[in-house]
C-alpha cells in the first residue's frame, strides 16, 4: 500500500470491519470481508477522486459483503450465523452492574442482528458508524428518503422486538 493510500483509509479500518461484522453475521468473514475490500479499494484507487474517503470505503465493503452472501450461498443451501464477540465494557461498575449491562448490550446486539438486511444495514450505517442520511443514500445507492424510512422502520423493529421481550 501506498503511503497516501494508507494515510486515507486505514483510519476507517475499523468501520469498515464494524459494517462487514453486523452484514455478514460472522467475525471469520468479516476479516475476509474487509481484506478484499481493502485489495479492491487499492486496486481501484487511481479512480478514486477525493471525497469522502469512509463513504467510497464503506460501499466497497458493502459490495464484497454481498459478493460473499452470494457466495456462501452457492456454497450450501442453508447456513448458521457465528456468534457475535462481545463488545468490551468501558464501564468501571462493580461485577453486577456490569454483568446486567452486558446482557443488556448483548440483547441488543442480537436484536440488530435478527433485523432484515436492509434494515440491519442502514441502522448500523446510522447509529454506530454515525454517517448522514446523503453518506448512506450514496453508499447504499438508494433515494435519501428510503435511507430514512428503513431507519425509522429498523427503530421500529427494535422497539417493537424490546417491548415483546420485556
Amino acid at each position: 500500500m501506498g503511503p497516501r493510500f494508507e494515510e486515507l483509509f486505514l483510519p476507517h479500518l475499523d468501520a469498515a470491519y464494524g459494517l462487514a461484522r453486523f452484514i455478514a453475521r460472522d467475525a471469520a468473514a468479516a476479516d475476509d470481508i474487509v481484506q478484499e475490500s481493502f485489495l479492491r479499494a487499492l486496486r481501484s484507487f487511481g479512480t478514486y477522486r477525493g471525497g469522502d474517503t469512509r463513504s467510497w470505503l464503506l460501499a466497497i465493503v458493502r459490495n464484497c459483503c454481498f459478493d460473499w452472501s452470494r457466495s456462501v450461498r452457492g456454497a450450501q443451501s442453508a447456513g448458521t450465523d457465528a456468534e457475535l464477540e462481545s463488545l468490551p465494557d468501558e464501564c468501571s461498575d462493580g461485577p453486577e452492574t456490569s454483568v446486567v449491562r452486558r446482557g443488556e448490550i448483548d440483547e441488543v446486539r442480537a436484536m440488530i442482528q435478527r433485523l432484515p438486511e436492509p434494515f440491519r444495514e442502514t441502522l448500523v450505517l446510522r447509529e454506530l458508524e454515525e454517517l448522514s442520511y446523503k453518506e448512506i443514500a450514496q453508499i447504499t445507492g438508494v433515494p435519501m428518503g428510503t435511507v430514512m424510512s428503513r431507519l425509522a422502520r429498523a427503530r421500529n423493529l427494535l422497539t417493537r422486538d424490546l417491548e415483546q421481550r420485556r
